[in-house]
């Protein structure tokens, strides 16, 4: 699904298709450990093999929900920061959701790949780019994560092809394929060991049994 497809879904981002919202644990990257609502939107059409979230990818078989709906559901929840996350968020309007976020005083979180054009005020943009859906060039510049998926030998050049795109300032992790973590995680040790700008990212929250 790409831009044009979206156009029978409500473009000002007031309504968006939600697959799942809870209050939990960010089990990834830089902000391991810190609570966060987590607020998870249909589609995607980058298809990783890999995916764990291939149930989000289809938005037709999610509910729009309206925006207010959601922010409510954030302040009775008690939480004082959220992650959008999908899917792939960027394929919808998300500067309806971080203007009402913000005006309660929310911290706002993305997780995307970057395939599609930024909308939304971040507080903290988690990037993870995909292989066969690069990201767009103005979310370089301005991420403050790079969180590459790694697979196999070949991620490592994708890797180091984005932290050479991305700003000095950017967090850099490598992120061991769940299914594969065994078998790469010794590669990935090795790797950092000798590239000691990378740091390695867990999904913890896995290990914990949370969502």
């Amino acid at each position: 699904m790409r831009l044009a497809e979206i156009q029978k879904y409500d473009t000002t981002g007031r309504s968006l298709p939600l697959v799942e919202e809870f209050y939990s644990i960010q089990g990834e990257g830089f902000n391991t450990g810190k609570a966060a609502y987590f607020i998870r939107i249909g589609g995607c059409d980058i298809g990783c093999s890999w995916c764990d979230s291939r149930y989000s990818w289809n938005p037709d078989l999610h509910p729009l929900v309206t925006v207010e709906n959601i922010i409510k559901n954030v302040l009775d929840s008690g939480a004082d920061s959220v992650v959008v996350t999908g899917g792939e968020p960027l394929m919808w309007n998300l500067d309806f959701i971080c203007k009402r976020l913000k005006e309660n005083k929310i911290a706002t979180f993305i997780e995307t790949s970057g395939a599609y054009p930024l909308s939304g005020d971040w507080d903290w943009i988690c990037l993870s780019p995909k292989r066969n859906s690069p990201p767009e060039d103005e979310i370089l510049s301005i991420a403050n994560e790079l969180k590459v998926i790694i697979e196999d030998q070949v991620d490592f050049i994708w890797a180091e092809k984005y932290r050479n795109l991305v700003s000095n300032g950017c967090r850099l992790y490598l992120q061991p394929e769940w299914s594969r973590f065994e078998s790469i995680i010794p590669d990935i040790v090795e790797y950092i060991k000798k590239n000691t700008y990378w740091n390695i990212s867990l999904q913890v929250h896995k290990y914990m049994h949370i969502p």
